[in-house]
């Protein structure tokens, strides 16, 4: 491999597998032709940050010019919008920038903006700013399913875990600089070849939890039965950081789910597939906007989770 090459992000969860597979690096460089240096630094930047990823030297490109982000700020300060795509609009009409609305909420996120889009704000000089009067904790609004983080996720490398007999351990990409470290109880229900480079639903911000020594930094979303699951398909066309989203339900995902709230603990009754088996929150379809809905494959009426 030239010195100038990166290896792919299935390359890399293929070398991490095969670690966790109990391979030896000598065994993982004959079996993968590559450089015993390169399994190295690949298993080592993942032990260190669950990180399969090679990471841009000098950090991801802005979309943004420095002067669409400053007025991207105002906005974001000044106004108070209920969801992403009404911020998106008006900061379009503020500076004659066309970009989509999935680039100004990473942009958000880089410059430190976090929660709901109704109640942001931001931090000067590191003084706590003063919420408005009549602006109510998020914690204490009203819980629904808006408060979940659902994206479309792409599962790039699923491996079964040594001694069990049910649990797979994947690296899924979700939209984000480096794929998320997921361990799933499926592999009584789905096989191996079916987990591998399939489109799924995950639910992205529940609190990580360490599972057999591995941080699980998310959940694949699934048709459950006491029998059988079945994992959630997004619509054709779907990619991996596409918002799922739930019509007549908006409003922004937290950053991350309280557990002392337990609001996925009362959203998750309420999700479930309906006759056609399609994916649903009291009724209404999970929806990834202009692609279509979410369903499984042959679980109706059946709760979610």
């Amino acid at each position: 491999m030239g010195r100038g090459e990166e290896l792919s992000d299935f390359q890399r969860g293929t070398v991490v597998g095969c670690y966790l597979c109990k391979k030896s690096i000598r065994e993982i460089s004959a079996l993968l032709n590559l450089p015993r240096s390169t399994i190295s630094s690949v298993i080592l930047k993942w032990k260190r940050g669950g990180i399969t990823t090679a990471l841009p030297r000098s950090g991801r490109p802005h979309k943004l010019k420095e002067q669409d982000r400053q007025v991207l700020e105002k906005v974001a300060m000044e106004k108070s919008l209920p969801s992403i795509e009404a911020l998106t609009a008006e900061f379009q009409t503020a500076s004659g920038a066309n970009v989509s609305a999935t680039t100004i909420r990473r942009e958000l996120h880089e410059m430190g903006f976090r929660g709901r889009v109704s109640s942001y704000s931001k931090p000067k000089g590191g003084q706590k700013v003063a919420k408005k009067p009549g602006s109510p904790d998020q914690d204490d609004e009203k819980v629904d399913v808006s408060r979940l983080d659902l994206r479309v996720g792409r599962i790039i490398t699923a491996v079964q875990l040594l001694d069990t007999d049910s649990l797979y351990v994947e690296q899924i990409d979700v939209g984000e600089a480096s794929p998320r470290t997921v361990v799933s109880e499926l592999a009584k229900h789905v096989s191996w070849a079916q987990m591998q480079n399939r489109l799924v639903v995950v639910l992205c911000n529940l609190k990580p939890v360490k599972t057999r020594g591995m941080m699980n930094q998310a959940v694949i979303m699934c048709a459950s039965s006491p029998e059988k699951m079945e994992i959630l398909d997004p619509p054709s066309g779907a990619e991996p950081g596409d918002r799922v989203t739930i019509q007549g339900f908006p409003g922004e995902p937290d950053r991350e789910l309280n557990p002392k709230k337990r609001v996925w603990e009362e959203v998750q009754p309420d999700l479930r597939t309906d006759s056609q088996c399609v994916a649903t929150y009291k009724g209404a379809a999970f929806e990834v906007v202009g692609k279509g809905v979410c369903k499984s494959q042959t679980m109706s009426d059946c709760e979610i989770k």
